[in-house]
């Protein structure tokens, strides 16, 4: 009896040990020796994906690594997805990652006053993204940083990018104040793409956006050089001063050849350009000019306006730029 309670003593304590084998060698550190990214792709079963981490070398055995997921993953499955894997991750972890589908997060930034062909050119510099995309349409892409995974197209990125603007302008067309200068969205929109051009101090928008709507209600022209830019380069900037013949031209865009808004939007404006214009500053202001610090001084009238103009051009003397 003694022999036989002292065997089975033995043979519990092996238990243990190799339970606490076990448990470590699942926990414990694992064999990855550096940072590596790894892609599920979706339907993607435990028994490949444990082939796809034992190839990494993510995992010493792929056949130990599933059995430990049956005993130790509740059954649950694992999601498609980009992973990526610290060096040294443990098994334990590596098979959590994959059933809660904390996948690598990518991101593209969208600047606000972005035109499309510029917008075109950040997502053809994805390497991780999939597939040709058109420049789309000026003024339809929400400025923002959208995320996205390995294998994604550029063309859902800019159906995500269009849905986001069409959502937004049109929450914000709803909240809008009475009066403004602008009666449809789609024309909120242009004068927003122009906000966005002149400005790029957050203070000023509501400023800027008042400017323009009151030459609007006046029939004046708005005189923005970003509407005489936009035909020649499509929103790219100029790299010179402005010719006397494109302020001149007739194209649909030249604000000082025509009053009213321009044929379209001139950029990619951001939310706050396009709650200025639909929601502008109480000002009689007609006119404005850099002030030499990044913003503008605004004036009411034409003789204000010229004087701010003389401050402006002492400013450049004395810089050396005229």
């Amino acid at each position: 009896m003694r022999k036989l309670g002292c065997s089975a003593l033995i043979l519990a304590l092996i238990t243990i040990v190799a339970a606490m084998s076990v448990v470590y060698y699942w926990g414990g550190s694992g064999p990855l020796k550096r940072n590596i990214t790894i892609s599920i792709a979706p339907g993607t079963g435990m028994g490949q994906a444990a082939d796809q981490l034992e190839k990494a070398g993510a995992i010493g055995s792929a056949s130990n690594f599933k059995l430990l997921a049956r005993i130790f993953g509740g059954g649950q499955g694992i999601k498609a997805g980009e992973y990526s894997l610290p060096a040294h991750l443990s098994r334990a972890d590596i098979l959590k990652l994959l059933q809660g589908g904390k996948t690598l997060q990518r991101f593209v930034m969208i600047a606000p006053g972005w035109p499309s062909v510029t917008v075109k050119e950040a997502l053809m510099k994805k390497d991780e993204l999939e597939g040709p995309v058109d420049v789309p349409a000026e003024g339809s892409i929400m400025p923002d940083s959208y995320s996205f995974q390995r294998g994604d197209t550029r063309a859902s990125m800019v159906k995500r990018m269009q849905r986001a603007m069409t959502q937004y302008l049109a929450a914000a067309w709803a909240k809008r104040k009475p009066g403004i200068a602008v009666t449809t969205s789609r024309d909120a929109l242009i004068l927003a793409s122009i906000v966005e051009k002149e400005t790029g101090k957050t203070s000023e928008r509501r400023l800027v956006a008042a400017v323009y709507s009151n030459r609007l209600k006046r029939g004046m022209p708005l005189q923005a050089d970003p509407t005489v830019i936009y035909p020649v380069t499509k929103g790219r900037p100029l790299g010179r001063r402005i010719l006397r013949s494109e302020l001149q031209a007739d194209n649909g865009y030249n604000t000082y050849a025509m009053t009213g808004l321009p044929a379209g939007p001139i950029a990619n404006p951001g939310r706050g350009s396009i709650d200025a214009v639909l929601d502008p500053a109480q000002s009689n202001a007609l006119y404005f000019v850099a002030d030499g610090t990044g913003g503008h001084v605004f004036a009411d009238t034409l003789e204000q306006h010229n004087a701010n103009v003389q401050k402006w051009y002492a400013i450049r003397r004395a810089r050396g730029e005229m």
